[in-house]
């Protein structure tokens, strides 16, 4: 059984959680919704809704995704690390940890494009015995994932891949899939995306 961790601690987790819920806000009262209205959009509880808008919700990459889905934005953009006019330089420390791991992983959104048809930059560190599963994005989302140290075991479904260091997959991620560390340090790098239909 795979233990769930929350994605973010610390600073991380105050900057994005006030992000979030400047987010929300104003993309209710822009659009005159109510909060039982954006929970029936985003298929996300209106109890959640209300923590969130009152930063005391602690939301996992795939709530993440689902509101940002609903409100017609990118995550990066919910974060603040999304493209902005011609180049945008994103500072070391501005650079957000969206999920940690039981045994010190770290998954980070180091950039990505805005609006809702988007494309995210990840560096996944995944330590032995840790995994990361999520239930699946829109359809055609695809990503592009790098190994750079370790080997990565990729679950598609029923499907199990063994992404080796130095080679590189394609994965249509439409799909619950995971990614486990098995026997030594793990970075990859991801590269996702999405459509918002």
């Amino acid at each position: 059984m795979t233990k769930k961790v929350n994605i973010m601690t610390g600073a991380d987790a105050s900057s994005i959680n006030e992000a979030l819920s400047a987010s929300l806000r104003q993309y209710r009262s822009q659009n005159k919704l109510s909060l039982d209205e954006l929970s029936r959009q985003a298929g996300v509880s209106k109890g959640m809704l209300v923590e969130i808008e009152a930063c005391r919700a602690n939301p996992s990459i795939a709530l993440l995704c689902k509101l940002a889905s609903a409100m017609g934005v990118s995550v990066a953009e919910i974060v603040n690390v999304a493209s902005k006019p011609s180049a945008h330089i994103i500072a070391s420390e501005e650079i957000p940890c969206l999920w940690r791991g039981e045994k010190g992983g770290t998954a980070r959104l180091l950039a990505g494009t805005s609006g809702p048809d988007m494309i995210e930059l990840w560096e996944w560190k995944m330590h032995p015995g840790e995994t990361f599963d999520s239930p699946g994005h829109s359809e055609g989302t695809c990503e592009l994932l790098h190994v750079v140290q370790g080997s990565l075991q990729l679950t598609l479904g029923e499907e199990r891949l063994t992404v080796n260091q130095g080679c590189s997959a394609i994965a249509r991620t439409d799909v619950p899939h995971s990614y486990s560390c098995i026997e030594e340090p793990l970075k990859f790098i991801m590269t996702v995306s999405e459509r918002v239909r």
